[in-house]
């Protein structure tokens, strides 16, 4: 099957005019840009990391009151705790006095983290084309559940062995991410996110000789020439979230859409300042001061991020956003995002077969 072909069958599958989706980016896919991908003919997204049940159904309602069009939901599934207790503190305490140096913090966050299994729900009674996980599988009776009614499981993999597991539990299609993405590695195992960095360009080849189900690509993916190179390499479509954040749509800061602009790709960096897990992002003060001598290991996700939130109360010298940069940041623009779209898809149709 040619790339076109395979193109075709995907966006007949999902109810799509072009193969391409909005990346699922928690705190930066605001309803106003989901709708703008999904009337240019691709598919909209929201990361639900942060949302509780409350929130994913007035979002998803916001959206369907504004568009019919495909709608992918996202949310991290959650790693075992490994760490014995008393290090995760000693890291904990440590981040702690390490942020000092950026001023007072503000108060502590006190508001609990959804619960994943409730978010899991709410995500069922939403009734989304496609549910995705990140960092790990769902259960077994979870992928029925959303079969059942007819909901999609996107699984996103960074290496063949995660991607034949997905494969194996009943994904109906394998988010191949490249280590060239912006945000957060989707590794299962997070201690390992420093070593599985493999470029989509051998990734994709590598998946699409070894899996039966459908292929999206997703790692600095930003125009025409991207899509179509992913497509010749087995992918069935793309997944783009750097390529959006300067959007008007996204809404995205300006101190955060200003260090995307010329950034080059060997000049972003992967950190864990931000959340305690790994990540690709632009190379701020903030983010570099953490690895300057005698500075501490961040302390593990979620109290990297709690600390992370509430020294942001407390001082401007944080980032008062997290600047994720995939290492196409230099090809994103400030168009509407369905422009972007609508040119990045004609650029591509020119060029595969």
């Amino acid at each position: 099957m040619t790339g076109r072909e395979r193109a075709h069958a995907f966006c007949e599958r999902f109810g799509l005019q072009m193969p391409v989706l909005q990346a699922p980016m928690a705190g930066s896919s605001p309803v106003d840009l989901a709708v703008a991908v999904a009337e240019a003919g691709g598919m909209g997204a929201r990361g639900a990391l942060q949302d509780s049940p409350d929130r994913i159904a007035a979002w998803v309602g916001e959206f369907r009151a504004r568009s019919s069009g495909s709608l992918q939901l996202n949310v991290w599934i959650p790693e075992p705790v490994c760490n014995e207790q008393e290090d995760r503190k000693r890291r904990s305490d440590k981040a702690r006095t390490f942020l000092n140096r950026f001023g007072p913090p503000g108060e502590p966050v006190t508001t609990p983290r959804p619960a994943f299994e409730k978010q899991c729900e709410a995500l069922l009674r939403a009734r989304p084309t496609v549910v995705s996980s990140i960092m790990g599988l769902f259960e077994l009776d979870y992928v029925r559940r959303l079969h059942a009614q007819g909901i999609a499981w996107f699984a996103c993999a960074t290496t063949l062995d995660e991607a034949l597991a997905a494969q194996d539990a009943g994904a109906d299609a394998i988010v191949a991410q490249g280590m060239e993405a912006g945000g957060h590695r989707g590794t299962f195992h997070q201690d390992a996110a420093e070593h599985t960095d493999v470029g989509l360009l051998a990734l994709l080849p590598w998946f699409a000789d070894h899996l039966r189900v459908p292929i999206v690509a997703a790692g600095g993916i930003a125009d025409g020439r991207g899509v179509a190179a992913a497509l010749a390499l087995g992918a069935s479509a793309v997944q783009v979230g750097t390529a959006l954040l300067r959007c008007p749509e996204t809404a995205t800061a300006p101190e955060w859409a200003a260090a995307l602009t010329g950034l080059a790709p060997h000049a972003t960096v992967t950190t864990r300042v931000y959340t305690g897990r790994l990540a690709r992002a632009a190379p701020t003060p903030y983010v570099k001061a953490w690895n300057q001598p005698g500075a501490p290991s961040p302390a593990p996700f979620p109290e990297q991020l709690e600390l992370t939130a509430q020294w942001r109360r407390g001082t401007n010298q944080v980032d008062p956003a997290s600047h994720w940069a995939g290492q196409s940041a230099a090809l994103a623009t400030d168009e509407p995002a369905g422009d972007v779209l609508a040119r990045m898809w004609r650029d591509a149709s020119g060029l595969i077969t």
